[in-house]
């Protein structure tokens, strides 16, 4: 029951969504914890195989030469036998899984197995998480990349303007050595910047790949920004959380695993009962082992009590009894930290939404008062220094806000993830 098993198009476009769909089919990890699943499927009917009965048929043959030593008195040679001894068997045994030990193993272990999918459920989602994530860094390094690469561009305009000032002696209108170190200090700062961003673009491009299962060779190119920041998802009664997130079924399953082996160990106290049947044949010729004169069977049953073990048997059952303690601890524990990332991220949206807000307003003042100052500077009635330094906010601000974009866009993707959001493929 996942709230939306469309948020990676949602938040990342169809083009976050293909990769998604490549990551989940060729990520490594991703193959691990489908093994995982397998192999809990597989130990469960390992596990119900023991309420059947077993059947084994089997073939057996033998020839021996006896040498009787001094026997006849006095004769001639030594005296031996030969015998031959083949047969035939067909076995069956079981043991009747009367007060329903047996039944509580199997539970355990189908428990276990239908935990190691709800793991396998929320491994999906977390590379889902993961690869958006990715995606969206790459999208911020475009972002940043550009800002960088124009605010390179223009500080080495001013760089320029103040430097002719400068060469020309025209201190008086902004063109003194130290406004002009000044300028040539920030530009050679904006070139740093931008070989900064450079590198943290090649940096998610190659996490991208590694999560896609490529050689991180960095061979994805991609000039696509930062999306807008997708509705609000509905969040939905607490209740529905419990239902929804793997990770809390996954604990619960875990809970419900340990139940039935309390109930098995308590078990373990009373007796069981073994029956065993066979038939077949057995005869000196092997031309005879289909004939049934020569046929022989069996029944047996055994039934047993556990007497005296030294306190093992109690012993195990005090341990599986505190197991079973600390995974309803475990399960308590995941559910109130289930609600606690819910509800950090909805206060992170609010307050991420209040500072974006604020630095795009600010965005717009920086971007007039470097307008006003590159004007006065211009025209003669400015120094050096302002119009540095309003150059500068406007480019940090812009910088910050397309940051605030893509830590919004992560937090909704943390909250897709705390309300329990699946991503499948083809969705």
């Amino acid at each position: 029951s996942g709230i939306d098993t469309r948020w990676v198009s949602r938040i990342g476009g169809s083009r976050a969504a293909s990769l998604v769909d490549e990551a989940l089919s060729a990520n490594p990890d991703m193959r691990m914890a489908a093994e995982r699943v397998n192999r809990a499927i597989a130990n469960s009917r390992t596990a119900g195989a023991a309420l059947k009965p077993s059947i084994e048929a089997g073939l057996n043959g033998s020839r021996s030469k006896q040498v009787f030593v001094g026997f006849p008195f006095g004769g001639g040679g030594v005296p031996s036998s030969l015998s031959s001894n083949y047969g035939a068997n067909l076995t069956a045994s079981w043991e009747p899984d009367i007060w329903g030990f047996a039944r509580a193993g199997v539970a355990a272990t189908i428990a276990d197995a239908q935990a190691e999918g709800q793991n396998y459920r929320a491994a999906r989602a977390s590379l889902a998480a993961q690869v958006v994530r990715a995606w969206l860094a790459l999208g911020e390094s475009n972002e940043q990349i550009a800002l960088a690469e124009k605010s390179t561009g223009l500080f080495k305009q001013t760089m320029e303007i103040v430097r002719d000032r400068f060469t020309s002696a025209l201190s008086e209108e902004g063109g003194s050595a130290s406004q002009f170190r000044l300028a040539e200090s920030q530009f050679e700062t904006s070139k740093a910047t931008l070989a900064q961003r450079q590198g943290e673009r090649e940096q998610a491009i190659r996490q991208l790949e590694l999560l896609l299962g490529r050689y991180p060779a960095g061979a994805i190119k991609s000039s696509e920004t930062l999306p807008s920041v997708p509705p609000m998802p509905p969040a939905g009664l607490p209740s529905e959380l419990l239902l929804r997130r793997p990770d809390i079924l996954a604990a619960e399953r875990r809970f419900a695993a340990s139940g039935s082996l309390v109930k098995q160990a308590k078990l373990a106290f009373y007796p069981s009962l073994k029956i065993t049947a066979s038939g077949g044949t057995t005869t000196d010729s092997l031309r005879k082992i289909t004939d049934s004169q020569f046929g022989v069977w069996s029944l047996a049953g055994a039934l047993s009590q556990p007497i005296w073990k030294g306190g093992a048997i109690r012993s195990e059952y005090s341990k599986i009894k505190s197991d079973d303690r600390a995974a309803l601890a475990s399960l308590q524990s995941t559910v109130l930290q289930a609600f606690g990332e819910v509800e950090q991220s909805l206060m992170a949206d609010r307050f991420l939404a209040q500072r974006e807000k604020s630095i795009s307003a600010a965005l717009v003042s920086a971007t007039d008062a470097a307008e006003s100052a590159n004007l006065d500077y211009a025209g003669g009635t400015g120094d050096a220094l302002t119009l540095i330094t309003a150059q500068s906010n406007r480019i940090t601000l812009a910088s910050q806000l397309v940051t605030l974009r893509r830590l919004r866009l992560d937090n909704r993707i943390s909250l897709h993830l705390a309300l329990g959001g699946d991503y499948r493929v083809g969705k």
